[in-house]
């Protein structure tokens, strides 16, 4: 049976200086990490788990089985690269710090804001303006509710919703990604000027959607969902959830390649709350640092969702702010470059107060002695 190897970033410090230089830059952001489990596992049997510094990795790498050793040396170079910025029209976006992506439903029915700004453009554009001064890059604008038991939408009317949004937006110069998994909306979301696709199916639902991201060149997230068409929630049976996401995410992202797409525009996403129970979701958020050996910028997007009202006493989804920034900043101490969420302004804040800390970090030159 195949053996497949995975390098999971297990302990962090506050800057390369408290390690005597012996922790590495994850991603090119601002979280440095010290130790790393390598973990070899044979089918769903994990059959090796080694903890290793910095300065082991090179040796415990080369003693490894030549496949292994490839695999080994691609996931600690990803582990270890700098991703350039997205550019989104005029809007340049950097990934070497964490971003905000505002969420925008044009919906009846989506869990937390559906119906607010179906039908209502002037109100949606007004929304989108405040988070987009309240410190979001990007503006994601979806047009169909993805959550447990949502009704399927026509394509017609998902188009219909979006690209009017969308066109003042991205005329109005602000970074726009549509939220969506048809063919038919990616392509008039697109030419309504929509930089970014994000893609809850990882490209699988419509086969014409890879093929339309590979020929306009923009970037695209893939999502991590175990379901098909009907019910993308369906079939989320894992072995080991965070592994068998990480294979699942690697087998997309190989597909985008395939199809064209350069990698340097391919985002992954865990996926949480999509087909995993509530340990699931934890675990994943627990080992989102493992997904940097994919050599992909991450996106993270878990704001309002049902497992903070599962922790906090089962708290209605317009009440989930303070679990949905534990979450947020979770996610940024894990080295996640985008964080896609409701509550814009407290995000943006929050994230400014990290920011502010890594910084005092990196000059506090005390550490060194």
């Amino acid at each position: 049976m195949v053996q497949k190897l995975y390098i999971r970033p297990i302990a962090f410090a506050e800057s390369p200086q408290s390690e005597e230089g012996e922790a590495v830059r994850l991603a090119g952001g601002l979280v440095y990490a010290s130790r790393f489990a390598l973990l070899v596992r044979e089918g769903a049997r994990l059959v090796s788990r080694r903890r290793l510094s910095v300065p082991e990795m090179a040796d415990a790498l080369t003693a490894l089985p030549d496949a292994l050793a490839r695999e080994g040396e691609a996931q600690w170079a990803a582990l270890r690269q700098a991703h350039a910025p997205l550019q989104c029209g005029v809007r340049t976006i950097r990934l070497d710090q964490p971003q905000v992506m505002g969420i925008l439903n044009v919906t009846p029915d989506s869990f937390s804001d559906g119906g607010k700004f179906l039908d209502k453009p002037d109100a949606a554009i007004e929304h989108a303006s405040a988070m987009l001064e309240a410190g979001a890059a990007i503006i994601d604008v979806g047009g169909e509710s993805t959550r447990p038991g949502a009704a399927a939408v026509w394509e017609g009317d998902e188009a219909k919703r979006v690209v009017p949004v969308i066109e003042r937006l991205a005329g109005s110069g602000a970074a726009v990604s549509i939220d969506s998994r048809r063919s038919t909306v990616i392509e008039a979301a697109l030419a309504a000027g929509a930089h970014i696709v994000n893609d809850v199916s990882a490209l699988r639902h419509d086969p014409r959607s890879i093929e339309i991201v590979a020929r306009s060149g923009v970037p695209v997230v893939l999502m991590h969902a175990p379901g098909g068409a009907d019910d993308l929630h369906a079939d989320g049976a894992y072995a080991d959830v965070v592994l068998d996401v990480f294979d699942d995410l690697r087998e997309r992202r190989d597909a985008a390649l395939a199809a064209g797409i350069a990698r340097e525009k391919i985002l992954l996403d865990p996926g949480i709350g999509f087909g995993k129970t509530l340990a699931e979701n934890l675990a994943l958020i627990n080992a989102l640092p493992l997904f940097h050996a994919l050599g992909q910028p991450i996106l993270f997007g878990a704001s309002r969702k049902r497992m903070i009202g599962a922790l906090s006493n089962e708290a209605p989804a317009h009440q989930r702010m303070g679990g949905s920034l534990a979450v947020a900043l979770k996610a940024i101490d894990a080295g996640a470059q985008l964080v896609r969420v409701h509550d814009v302004a407290e995000t943006a804040q929050a994230f400014r107060i990290w920011r502010g800390l890594r910084d005092a970090a990196l000059t506090d030159f005390s550490q060194m002695i």
